[in-house]
C-alpha cells in the first residue's frame, strides 16, 4: 500500500505536471490579460493625440525648469510634444512585438536543456556530471540573460513614452494652465506616477535579496544534511529521508515564493487608492522592518517544522504512546532527541530573521516541539509514564502537529507552493531501489493532508481569477467610457483640459503595458541568478563534497545531486510561465495590435486637412474597438479553460490517490480541514503583499 502511495503521488507531481500547476497557481497573478487589455486602448488615445495636434498650437515653455527638459523636445509647441508622444509610443509597441517573439523563441528551447541535464544528473559516474552539467546550466543561463536584456530594452521604451508624458503634464503646471481642482487632479495623477516607479524600483532591490538568500539556503541545506548526517543512528534512515525532503522543499518555497511576488502586479500599490496618503502608506506598509524575501525565508522553514511534527505524532498510536519506538535499546538513543535538534536548528535559523507574525508563530511552534521531545525523552528510558500524563502529552502533540499544518497551508498560500511535491529523483530512485517506505498510519495522513492543501490552493485560485477578470473588466469599461466621451468632441469643442485628461489616461494605459516589461525583466533575473547560484554553489559543493561512510545509502552527493535538479527543474518552471505569457502576447499582438501601431504611423505621416485623415482616424478607432472585444473575448475563453483544468487537476488527485487512501476517522479529517482552512484565510496577506 505504502508503494503504491508513494508511486502514485510521484506520478502526480511528474516535470510536466509540476509545470502545468505552476500556471494554474501563478495564472490569477501573472495573467498577461491584465497588460494586454490596456494596449489597444493606448494605441487608440495615441490616435486621438494625433488628431487633436492638428489644433492650435501654443508653448508651454513659461517657466522652463533651471536644468532644462529631460524628455522634452519641442516645449515651444504643444503639437510637437504631442507628436513625440505619439511616435515614442509607436516605436514602444514595435520593439514589443519584436522583443517578445524572440523571447517565446528561446524559452522554447530551455526544456531541452533540461532533459540533457536530468540524463547527466541520472549517470553513475561522477566526472561526467562534473564534466558536462555546467554546459547545459550555461546553456540555460546564457538564455536568460539574452531574454533579460529584450526585456529590458523594452521596458525601457515604455518608460520614455511615460516619462515624455509626466514631463508634458509637470511643463503644463509649471505654465500654469491649471487651476483649482484641475491642478490638484493633475498633481495627485503625477504623484502616483512618482510612486508606481518607486515601487518598481523596489522589486528591483528585492531580486538582488533573493540571489542572496538563495545562496545562503543553499548553504544552510547542505551544512544542515551533513551536521544531522553524521548524528543519524544507524536504523533511522527514514529520519535522514524525512529531512531532505523538508530541506529541499524549502528551496522550492524561497524560489516560488520570490516568482509569486514578482508575479503581483504594481497597481497593486495604487489602484485602491483615492488618495496619494493612502498610497503612500500602503507602499511604506511594505517597506518596513518585514521585508518580503524575509517573510518567505521564513515561511520556507514550513516543510522541515512539519516533517519534525509529525515524526513526533507517529510515536502516538490512538490514545498510547508507542514508548518502545521512542527508545532505540541497541543505539541507547532516545528517537526525540534527533527531533529536538531539528526544531532547535530551524529555530535558530529563523534568529536572523526580523521580527514579524510568521516568525513569532513559526518559532513558537519550534519551542513547543523542543518541549515535548524533552517531555518525552524524560520517560523513555523506563517506557512508561502515568495515565494522565500520557493524555497531556498526546493532546499537546496533537496540537503541535496541527499549528504545523497550519502554518504550513498558510506558507503554501503565500508562497503559491505546490501542496503535492515531488520527491527529488535521487531520493526517489534509494527508497524504490530498498522499499524503505513509511509507516502506512503515517503516510497517508500526510497525503490526505496534501490533497486537501491542494483543494483549498486550487479554490483560492480560483476566485483569484474571478475577481482578476471582474476588475479587468470594470478597468476596461471606465478606459472606454473616457475614450467615447473624448471621440464625441468635435475638433473646434477639444479644449486644452480634454487634451490633459487623455494624456494623463494615455500614461495610466501605457504604465499598464510597460509593467508586463517589467515582470519579464525580474523573471529573467531570477532564472540567470538561479542558474548561477547552482553552477557557483552547489556544483561545488557535489566535487569537494568527501565520501564519508554514512548510514545513508543516500550520500551527500546524491543530496547534492538532488539540489542541482532542484535548481534547473525551478529555473525551467520559471522558463515555462513566461513562455506561457510569450506566447500569448505575440498572438494576440499579431492578431490584434499591429495592425493598428502600423495604422498609427501612417496617420502620424498624413497631411490632417485631407479627408483621407478623418478616414484612417475613424478606421483606427474602429479597429482599436474591435481588438478590445476579441482580447475580452479570449480572456473569457481562458478563464473557462482555467476552471477546467483546475477542476480536472483535483478530479486527477482525487481518483487516483484519494482512491487509494485507507479510510479515515472523522475527526483526523476533520482537524486536517480546520488546519488547511486556518492557513488559506486572507487575514495577514495585507501584511505581505
Amino acid at each position: 500500500m505504502d508503494s503504491q502511495i508513494a508511486k502514485k503521488n510521484q506520478s502526480l507531481t511528474t516535470a510536466e505536471e509540476m509545470r502545468n500547476h505552476t500556471k494554474l497557481v501563478m495564472q490569477p497573478y501573472a495573467n498577461w490579460e491584465e497588460y494586454l487589455t490596456p494596449a489597444p486602448l493606448s494605441i487608440a488615445i495615441l490616435g486621438e493625440l494625433v488628431f487633436i495636434s492638428s489644433n492650435t498650437d501654443f508653448s508651454i515653455n513659461k517657466n522652463p525648469p533651471k536644468d532644462g527638459y529631460k524628455h522634452i523636445r519641442y516645449p515651444d509647441s504643444f503639437r510637437a510634444c504631442l507628436m513625440q508622444v505619439c511616435n515614442s509610443g509607436w516605436g514602444a509597441f514595435n520593439e514589443a512585438h519584436k522583443n517578445m517573439d524572440q523571447i517565446r523563441l528561446h524559452t522554447m528551447a530551455i526544456p531541452d536543456y533540461m532533459k540533457t541535464a536530468v540524463k547527466i544528473l541520472f549517470q553513475n559516474n561522477d566526472e561526467v556530471v562534473q564534466a558536462h552539467l555546467p554546459d547545459q546550466l550555461e546553456n540555460i543561463r546564457v538564455i536568460a540573460d539574452d531574454c533579460l536584456e529584450l526585456a529590458n530594452s523594452t521596458e525601457k521604451r515604455f518608460t520614455d513614452v511615460i516619462n515624455i508624458i509626466q514631463e508634458l503634464l509637470e511643463a503644463c503646471v509649471n505654465a500654469e494652465y491649471f487651476y483649482g481642482e484641475e491642478l490638484v487632479a493633475v498633481k495627485k495623477k503625477l504623484d502616483e506616477a512618482k510612486l508606481r516607479k518607486q515601487s518598481s524600483e523596489e522589486a528591483a532591490k528585492c531580486s538582488e535579496k533573493v540571489l542572496k538568500a538563495m545562496e545562503e539556503q543553499l548553504q544552510e541545506a547542505h551544512e544542515s544534511y551533513m551536521e544531522a548526517m553524521d548524528s543519524l543512528p544507524s536504523g533511522w534512515e527514514m529520519m535522514g529521508m524525512d529531512l531532505v525532503a523538508g530541506l529541499t522543499e524549502s528551496i522550492t518555497s524561497i524560489v516560488n515564493g520570490v516568482t509569486a511576488i514578482i508575479s503581483q502586479p504594481v497597481t497593486q500599490l495604487c489602484k485602491a487608492s483615492t488618495k496619494i496618503s493612502d498610497t503612500l502608506h500602503y507602499i511604506n506598509s511594505q517597506q518596513s522592518a518585514v521585508d518580503v524575501v524575509d517573510v518567505i525565508n521564513i515561511y520556507s522553514k514550513s516543510a522541515e517544522i512539519l516533517m519534525c511534527s509529525v515524526n513526533v505524532q507517529k510515536l502516538v498510536h490512538g490514545n498510547t504512546i508507542n514508548w518502545n519506538d521512542l527508545y532505540d535499546q541497541k543505539n541507547k538513543a532516545r528517537v526525540t532527541d534527533f527531533q529536538k535538534n531539528q526544531f532547535k536548528r530551524i529555530k535558530e535559523s529563523l534568529q536572523k530573521s526580523p521580527n514579524c507574525q510568521a516568525k513569532i508563530h513559526s518559532q513558537t511552534i519550534c519551542d513547543e516541539g523542543i518541549a515535548i521531545c524533552e517531555e518525552l525523552a524524560k520517560y523513555a528510558p523506563e517506557g512508561n509514564c502515568e495515565d494522565a500524563k500520557t493524555k497531556q502529552l498526546i493532546e499537546r502533540i496533537r496540537k503541535l502537529t496541527e499549528s504545523a499544518r497550519s502554518f504550513d497551508s498558510k506558507s503554501k498560500d503565500i508562497t503559491k507552493s505546490p501542496a503535492l511535491a515531488p520527491k527529488p529523483p535521487m531520493m526517489y530512485k534509494e527508497e524504490s531501489k530498498s522499499e524503505k517506505v513509511r509507516a502506512s498510519q503515517r503516510a497517508s495522513e500526510n497525503i490526505r493532508f496534501r490533497i486537501e492543501q491542494s483543494r483549498a490552493q486550487l479554490d483560492k485560485t480560483t476566485e483569484a481569477y474571478e475577481k482578476s477578470v471582474e476588475n479587468m473588466e470594470k478597468n476596461q469599461k471606465e478606459l472606454t467610457d473616457i475614450l467615447i466621451t473624448m471621440r464625441n468632441c468635435e475638433l473646434k469643442k477639444i479644449d486644452f483640459n480634454t487634451t490633459i485628461k487623455m494624456l494623463i489616461k494615455g500614461m495610466d494605459a501605457m504604465g499598464r503595458v510597460k509593467e508586463q516589461w517589467e515582470k519579464m525583466v525580474h523573471f529573467f533575473q531570477m532564472v540567470s541568478n538561479i542558474v548561477k547560484t547552482s553552477l557557483t554553489r552547489t556544483l561545488k559543493d557535489f566535487v569537494t563534497t568527501s565520501e564519508k561512510t554514512q548510514a545513508l545509502s543516500y550520500n551527500s552527493k546524491l543530496f547534492s545531486k538532488d539540489l542541482l535538479y532542484n535548481q534547473a527543474f525551478q529555473a525551467t518552471n520559471i522558463a515555462s510561465l513566461v513562455h506561457m505569457i510569450s506566447a500569448t502576447y505575440t498572438e494576440v499582438s499579431t492578431k490584434h495590435l499591429m495592425d493598428r501601431v502600423s495604422s498609427l504611423g501612417k496617420l502620424m505621416a498624413m497631411d490632417k486637412e485631407k479627408p483621407e485623415f478623418h478616414s484612417e482616424r475613424q478606421q483606427l478607432q474602429n479597429s482599436c474597438d474591435e481588438a478590445q472585444k476579441a482580447i475580452l473575448r479570449l480572456v473569457l475563453k481562458n478563464k473557462d479553460e482555467f476552471e477546467r483544468k483546475s477542476a480536472a487537476r483535483l478530479e486527477k488527485i482525487d481518483k487516483e490517490l484519494l482512491a487509494i487512501l485507507p479510510a479515515a476517522a472523522p475527526e483526523e479529517i476533520k482537524s486536517i480541514q480546520a488546519a488547511v482552512k486556518s492557513g488559506f484565510t486572507a487575514e495577514e496577506e495585507a501584511d505581505y503583499f
